[in-house]
């Protein structure tokens, strides 16, 4: 296979997709950024490895490394294997050493990573300290990470991005909490006193804008017929994360019995932990499904041959003049529900995809309650499209009659 055919011109200039240097190596761009990947096969088994992010990794230093698993290949060995290796083979070194908090920050994220959604990229959990910390106190010696040292690297984004702080004070407590266990001289208590330190600060947390549940049938029948209205309809009815629907395929929904299973990939929550989630679609549901399917190969909803964006979402509401968010929708149902009776406590919760119970309670109470979300989401839907308004009771038919 000819190698080096990408140029650093090139890639700027592609569009997003998967673009083949040679060799097994593969960049995956989105946007401005991507990742690379060598692929392989060893003893007949097909495999691939990430060699890092672009433009972090340059094009010279991706096929730098390409061609150093290309020789480990050729001696028959398997890079990824002898790669983990390399690494535990570093950090039984390191165990002996004195790292820097930058070099602690790589080798607990690394024993974390798998655990974390798309390791640890979904939800950035390496960003705040990557932003504010590394940069201040990155090069200081484990040994040397103090109390006030720590302090000092959190002032600044303690009172003016508080919520921040906060993620980059629990992940540090996280990293040398977990590095005192691997052996590492730190001490985890010099993150809580780094806390007194800076001392309390009373941080209102915004929450997000939610419509009102009275005002959304009238939204509802705003919201029109274009890809983001049909997905801002369909998050609505089902109450489902706008990750979960955004990326809702074909493949997903069970028509025949009106059940959509939102794969564990895309349900909120640590890896190890979440599970295929199954929604009741409503009668409404499942026909903006059907509308949906005429025009989609496979995922739903799908604008510009990708899955709709968050950001398409929320343009979508700021041109109706509509301040709720997709994800308020959530509240708006969970909100009817209180003011109206509509459902329990744990059928409520269950719909929305909260855990209920301590881990004692959910080994033995293990339904997920969807013959009776069933009803509440029917109800829910019949509110939102109307169709509840033309509904006669018992005794408005009686009169009529």
């Amino acid at each position: 296979m000819a190698k080096n055919k990408l140029t650093a011109i090139a890639i700027k200039r592609a569009g997003d997709g998967k673009h083949q240097d040679g060799g097994g190596l593969i960049l995956v761009k989105k946007g401005e950024a991507g990742k690379w990947i060598y692929r392989y096969s060893h003893l007949g088994r097909r495999r691939e490895m990430g060699l890092g992010h672009w433009p972090t990794v340059s094009l010279a230093e991706a096929r730098k490394m390409r061609d150093e698993w290309l020789g480990v290949l050729a001696a028959g060995m398997d890079p990824i294997s002898e790669r983990e290796a390399r690494r535990a083979e570093e950090v039984a070194h390191r165990d002996r050493q004195n790292p820097t908090y930058q070099e602690l920050v790589s080798i607990v994220f690394e024993a974390r990573k798998e655990n974390l959604r798309e390791q640890g990229d979904r939800g950035r959990w390496l960003s705040p300290l990557r932003t504010h910390i590394i940069p201040r106190i990155g090069k200081v010696r484990t040994s040397d990470l103090t109390r006030h040292v720590i302090a000092d690297a959190l002032r600044p984004i303690w009172r003016t991005k508080h919520p921040t702080a906060l993620k980059a004070y629990r992940r540090t407590k996280i990293v040398l909490t977990e590095a005192q266990l691997m052996g590492f001289d730190c001490n985890p208590i010099e993150v809580d006193a780094a806390k007194r330190i800076l001392g309390d600060h009373h941080h209102e947390e915004t929450p997000i804008a939610s419509t009102s549940w009275q005002d959304l049938p009238a939204l509802y029948a705003r919201l029109g017929d274009s890809v983001s209205a049909q997905c801002l309809k369909f998050i609505i009815l089902t109450a489902v994360r706008s990750d979960a629907a955004r990326g809702a395929r074909l493949g997903e929904m069970d028509l025949e019995n009106d059940i959509w299973t939102v794969p564990k990939e895309r349900v909120k929550g640590l890896k190890q932990h979440v599970r295929d989630f199954r929604v009741p679609l409503s009668r409404q549901a499942k026909q903006l499904i059907e509308d949906a399917a005429q025009f989609a190969d496979d995922l739903l909803f799908v604008p510009m041959r990708a899955a709709i964006s968050s950001r398409a979402l929320e343009t979508h509401l700021d041109d109706l003049n509509e301040p709720g968010r997709p994800h308020g929708f959530r509240t708006s149902f969970r909100t009817w529900v209180q003011d109206n009776d509509a459902a329990s406590w744990e059928v409520s919760e269950t719909v929305l995809g909260h855990t209920i119970g301590n881990k004692v309670e959910r080994t033995y109470a293990r339904s997920d309650l969807l013959d009776r979300r069933r009803i509440v989401m029917q109800a829910w839907a019949d509110f939102v499209t109307g169709e509840a308004a033309n509904v006669l009771s018992l005794d408005e038919a009686r009169m009529k009659r």
